[in-house]
């Protein structure tokens, strides 16, 4: 069992910048895949970035490539995401979610554990 916890959101203006923490319990942190993920209002969640269990394997989606920086911290229990450049279309509530399986994923339904998500808006 795992708890994830979201931190770190708030109002920035466009171009400006923000890091989500996400504080994972217990011991075995280290060995969830971990992912990020976001949904705007009337829209489905959608997966922002993703990173192996050591931290090597990094995956993000197109739309926030080049501004979005995911990292971890197995020492902590804690996943990042380090968002630059922020644009309106950033806007949304962000989750954190931990991954059992083998190999990193894209897929919301693949994910075995959720935080409570942190709202991230950003005015033009």
């Amino acid at each position: 069992q795992v708890q994830l916890v979201e931190s770190g959101g708030g109002l920035v203006q466009a171009g400006g910048s923000l890091r989500l923490s996400c504080a994972a319990s217990g011991r075995t942190f280290s060995t969830y895949r971990m992912g990020w993920f976001r949904q705007a209002p009337g829209k489905e969640r959608e997966f922002v970035a993703a990173i192996s269990r050591s931290g090597v394997v990094r995956n993000y989606a197109d739309s926030v490539l080049g501004r979005f920086t995911i990292s971890r911290d197995n020492t902590k229990n804690t996943v990042y995401l380090q968002m630059n450049s922020l644009k309106p279309e950033d806007t949304a509530v962000y989750y954190c979610a931990a991954d059992s399986g083998m190999v990193i994923t894209t897929v919301p339904q693949r994910y075995d554990y959720w935080g409570q998500g942190t709202q991230v808006t950003v005015s033009s």
